[in-house]
């Protein structure tokens, strides 16, 4: 995603390398399947491996493996950036970008505990959406270290947005 907050960037990057860990997060759903169709959100029921959700499925999908209800829910509220309802790479990073900067949505300012070096409480905020962040129910080898590599993505971001602003000069 070009733009936007490096703070929010960094927490998206973080997400994405938590639930999806793929070098084409986009077009991933649940179980490592690909989706050549990004015209709408997949709403392909998969069925869960392991965990405490064994043998339910999920329609999780996308750089940020959202529900298809989820989806919806939020393109709904903040609106997408090409034709509606695609599920272009595009599309998911602008409803996850303006799902994560909205106060209401978290009950906290995830951007003001950011900008406070406070990774840990906003990681606790948003395991019940994204389970595998720390305080949810399916940790995954990512999990211990995702403070850490907030972190070395916040570094990157912020290295980022200064050179923009040089060149933009």
């Amino acid at each position: 995603m070009a733009g936007g907050d490096p703070y929010i960037r960094a927490l998206m990057r973080t997400i994405s390398a938590s639930e999806a860990n793929d070098p084409q997060p986009y077009s991933l759903l649940y179980g490592r399947r690909r989706i050549a169709d990004l015209s709408h959100h997949p709403d392909d029921c998969v069925p869960i491996a392991s965990g405490p959700y064994r043998g339910d499925c999920t329609t999780a999908a996308g750089r940020y493996q959202l529900l298809s209800t989820t989806w919806t829910e939020k393109v709904a509220r903040y609106g997408v950036v090409e034709g509606f309802p695609s599920f272009t790479p595009v599309n998911q990073d602008a409803v996850v970008y303006a799902w994560l900067r909205d106060p209401s949505a978290w009950d906290m300012d995830l951007e003001s505990h950011l900008r406070a070096g406070e990774i840990q409480p906003v990681l606790a905020a948003l395991s019940s959406t994204w389970t595998s962040l720390g305080q949810g129910l399916e940790p995954n080898v990512w999990t211990p270290w995702l403070p850490m590599l907030y972190r070395y993505f916040l570094r990157q971001e912020l290295t980022q947005s200064a050179a923009s602003l040089k060149t933009e000069w």
